[in-house]
């Protein structure tokens, strides 16, 4: 693949399979393999990868599935992801899955991880503590032992217990991986009209179907194409989409937010490819390096406990200083209380930086974009008229 247009293509065929034939022809190919689901956010991809098993993020059905099972087991004024993921289950769409990882996000999670043992016995499912202390000698302490419970459970999943030197290489192979999702995003960032984000965003959501190692081959490739194309540059506002950490948003609101005159040059979209912020250790105790790098490097968010009240809302006016933004879109799903909850901190710290902001709230399958692209098109007229 040399150019933007066939890598995208393929990342795209892989965002609207809701068959993830990928990730069921990773696992026929050798006899054995296993395959470890986990939620939209963050989880120790490396321990997975050092057991052999392939890490399969799973982000709900989009705007591609008609939820109807999923409606039985969850009431309607919650976010949308966990009804759809059960409606992908239900159906068999996700029958390849061994395991499945529930991460620390919110309560509607931890519920989805209980709902998930009692609908799916013969998976294993674990619901995935983080530490809310970030001391190293007491979270630091309590992390370890969760990532080496996980890697007991593993090591019984696959029959291939996972060793230090294991674990080592596995980190390595993310830290490059890491490394290449840090440029593609440094290079949209300078040069947002050759990167545009709705293609960023299918790259990186391919890392959730690809072994690690072929994932960075396509970061590599993408990031070359898109420097060495030839794009042409318009006056957009340079824009910041903050709270969709978890639920993904629908493709056609990055899309439309684009069109309506915005360049996207940060984000939290698929959080977990860049949820530490630097490399990981490579040497030492494996686990110890992993629990270090989650309490001191990584990524501020509205569902990760902040134990300094004070640098609340900080971490955003650092990036839109970082990445030379004029304003922040705050777009979070229906009923995420994460980011709702800690969206009207966040705009007072941008207020006195002086920093313009928008709100509004979407669904996976949100479908009507006019009202969006309208919103989005008067904030970055606003910018460029009186900013």
């Amino acid at each position: 693949m040399s150019d933007t247009a066939a890598i995208v293509a393929q990342c795209e065929a892989m965002f609207e399979d809701l068959s993830f034939t990928g990730v069921r022809a990773w696992k026929a190919a050798v006899p054995g393999r296993k395959v470890v689901g986990f939620m939209p956010f963050y989880v120790p991809r490396e321990l997975i990868h050092a057991a052999g098993a392939l890490p399969f993020g799973i982000l709900g059905g989009g705007d591609q599935l008609e939820v109807i099972h999923g409606d039985a087991y969850y009431q309607s004024y919650i976010c949308r992801i966990p009804r759809s993921t059960i409606e992908l289950a239900v159906t068999g769409k996700l029958d390849m899955v061994d395991a499945m990882l529930f991460p620390s996000i919110c309560d509607v999670i931890r519920n989805l991880s209980g709902m998930w043992k009692i609908m799916f016995p013969k998976v294993k499912a674990r619901y995935l503590d983080v530490p809310q202390n970030f001391r190293a000698d007491i979270g630091g302490t309590f992390y370890r032992g969760e990532l080496g419970e996980l890697r007991a459970m593993l090591a019984e999943l696959t029959g291939k217990p996972a060793t230090d030197d294991d674990l080592r290489a596995s980190i390595r192979a993310y830290n490059a991986n890491r490394r290449l999702v840090r440029e593609v995003y440094a290079f949209r960032a300078a040069e947002p009209w050759k990167a545009p984000s709705s293609e960023v965003y299918l790259v990186m959501r391919a890392g959730m179907v690809l072994p690690v190692e072929t994932h960075s081959k396509l970061l590599a490739d993408y990031l070359a194409a898109a420097k060495a194309s030839d794009r042409p540059k318009r006056d957009n506002s340079r824009i910041i989409v903050s709270g969709a950490f978890c639920e993904q948003p629908p493709l056609n609101l990055i899309k439309s937010i684009e069109l309506a005159g915005c360049y996207i040059v940060d984000d939290d979209f698929m959080l977990v490819n860049r949820w530490e912020q630097s490399d990981v250790a490579e040497q030492g105790d494996p686990l110890a390096a992993l629990a270090d790098s989650y309490l001191r490097d990584s990524a501020d968010t509205a569902a990760k406990y902040e134990p300094d009240q004070a640098r609340k809302g900080r971490y955003l006016v650092e990036l839109v200083k970082k990445r030379g933004a004029e304003g922040v879109i705050f777009a979070a799903p229906s009923f995420c209380d994460p980011a709702l909850l800690e969206r009207p901190m966040l705009q007072r710290v941008l207020a006195s930086h002086d920093i313009p902001y928008i709100a509004f709230k979407y669904a996976e399958n949100s479908g009507q974009m006019q009202p969006i692209r309208e919103q989005a098109g008067t904030f970055a007229d606003s910018i460029k008229l009186w900013s």
